[in-house]
């Protein structure tokens, strides 16, 4: 096929080889994966050794996650995007917490202004939050966690923006995204920007920790676990954030932590990985989407496996077919505005269509059917669907006329089947390459030696924590089957003994129940060295 997002020589008898041609570009064998983890646990070992790497590696100072057995209360700060929440956290002691929370807008003129200004703005915001949610703000001063020669409550800062960070509460703005461009906040602490704002309100507040969402996530699922050594996003964007061994972050070699020893959560900003385009499996499709995103070049990885971009590249491919020649593939050539449009087509139609499509859906032996749907170049017979698949594919179908601004009879059955198999190549595809991030800390960690065909299950030690794994964001949590396609990877990559070992689960509340988490461990610090 020719490396371009049209498809020329599209006569109705070379549709399937057509097709079959699009779906190798897609596909990720074992091979495939091994090539792919295997640089990736090259680039980690890169990053931990030296600043300026691709894959940052950035060390977080959090030196540990709770086991569910801690009480307290606390206050989180949640800043990524358009909206900040304000939280009350109350940790019960038994793997369970309240949550208390408020939303707070952040307009666009607070994102492009002063920084001042903006930090000003979270400051009233927590302000109000105390206000409006308790009687006093002494009470949440709990001699359990907080320094008793202080009188400030404690707060945990969930910031999801790139910073270089120094200490547990000392981070530096290294640039802002996601809309973002506040003045005179870059190179700044921006821990000391937040702390400025509360003294400057007089606010008997101190920040206390500064964390990224994916150490909240890792935080939030080891209180509710009991345990977790790798906190992940798999949703709008990715990221992950593990437990590594400090004489492993040979970049720390002559600071105070590196002395200390034990372990560290390194926050990976794997999004970033293979930005050099060496083994990710490119295809026209991706290389569209990247030419035409606002960081071309940049975060590769997350362009190929985050929910921001999945529905973009399968737009681009459900085009290609549209715009075949001679003869069109799909929708008889028409494509409306919404198809058209730049992200028009969102990740969540992928979704409704994938869980319509699970639905009812045929046993695996049922081949002659298969072997129908499979045959892209003639129109679906009616007659040889099986009744329940029948109703698979209205559902499919509903769901594109809906979503794609189609009117009713301008998408045919067979039109809902390719769309259909458009969606499951494009999300089958991230959640292997998700897979591989997973497979990669579990080789980083000790879990597995090799991989492949060669994976071994390393010998169990008395320290070594069980691979449990807390995941937040939409594809985990929403998209049907996306685990089950991670696992089927991890199957390939690690061997069947260790994929049954690896727990994954839902971080509840990542973000806001780390921040506090993060305070948490930032008082017991304090307590240890006073």
């Amino acid at each position: 096929m020719p490396i371009t997002t049209a498809i020329y020589n599209a006569h109705p008898h070379k549709i399937n080889s057509l097709l079959a041609d699009i779906e190798q570009q897609f596909a990720l064998d074992e091979d495939a994966l091994i090539s792919i983890t295997s640089h990736f646990h090259k680039l980690f070992n890169l990053g931990l050794s030296d600043y300026g790497h691709q894959m940052a590696m950035i060390p977080t100072f959090v030196t540990g996650v709770p086991d569910g057995t801690e009480t307290g209360t606390f206050l989180a700060l949640d800043l990524g995007g358009t909206n900040l929440r304000v939280c009350q956290v109350e940790l019960h002691g038994n793997k369970a917490f309240t949550l208390k929370q408020q939303k707070y807008r952040v307009s666009e003129a607070l994102k492009t202004g002063e920084a001042t200004v903006l930090f000003d703005y979270l400051a009233d915001s927590v302000d109000a939050f105390l206000t409006s949610n308790m009687e006093s703000p002494q009470s949440l001063d709990n001699p359990n966690t907080i320094n008793t020669d202080s009188p400030a409550i404690p707060l945990g800062l969930t910031f999801s923006f790139p910073v270089e960070q120094t200490a547990l509460d000392k981070g530096f703005l290294l640039t802002w995204t996601k809309g973002f461009s506040a003045k005179n906040a870059i190179n700044k602490d921006v821990v000391k920007l937040l702390q400025d704002a509360f003294d400057r309100k007089h606010l008997h507040v101190k920040c206390v920790a500064l964390v990224n969402d994916t150490v909240g996530t890792a935080l939030s699922r080891a209180y509710t676990a009991g345990g977790c050594v790798l906190g992940a996003i798999f949703g709008t964007g990715t990221n992950g954030a593990y437990l590594e061994q400090v004489a492993n972050i040979t970049k720390l070699r002559n600071g105070p932590a590196a002395a200390a020893g034990g372990v560290m959560m390194v926050n990976t900003e794997w999004g970033a990985f293979d930005n050099a385009r060496e083994v990710l499996p490119i295809t026209p499709f991706d290389n569209k989407v990247d030419r035409e995103s606002i960081n071309p070049r940049f975060q590769a990885y997350e362009k190929f496996i985050s929910g921001m971009y999945l529905g973009e590249i399968t737009r681009n491919l459900l085009l290609a077919l549209v715009d075949a020649a001679p003869k069109p593939i799909l929708f008889n050539g028409k494509a409306t505005e919404r198809l058209n449009k730049h992200y028009g087509l969102d990740t969540e139609m992928l979704s409704l269509v994938e869980s319509a499509w699970r639905t009812d859906a045929p046993r695996e032996g049922d081949s002659e059917e298969n072997a129908v749907l499979r045959d892209f170049s003639a129109p679906l017979a009616e007659e040889r669907i099986a009744p329940a698949t029948l109703r698979r594919l209205n559902r499919v179908r509903e769901i594109v006329q809906e979503h794609l601004g189609y009117a009713p009879g301008e998408v045919s059955l067979r039109d809902a089947a390719l769309v259909q198999w458009a969606a499951a190549l494009v999300v089958r595809r991230a959640a292997r390459l998700s897979a591989c991030a997973v497979a990669t800390v579990a080789l980083q960690m000790g879990y597995v030696t090799g991989l492949g065909k060669d994976a071994r299950a390393a010998a169990p030690s008395a320290d070594r924590k069980p691979y449990s794994i807390g995941i937040d964001g939409s594809l985990y949590q929403h998209y049907p089957g996306f685990e089950d396609r991670m696992r089927e990877a991890l199957r390939l990559l690690l061997g069947e003994e260790v994929e049954k070992l690896v727990i994954m689960g839902l971080a509840k509340d990542g973000s806001e129940v780390g921040a506090a988490l993060g305070a948490l461990q930032a008082t017991k610090h304090t307590k240890t060295v006073t």
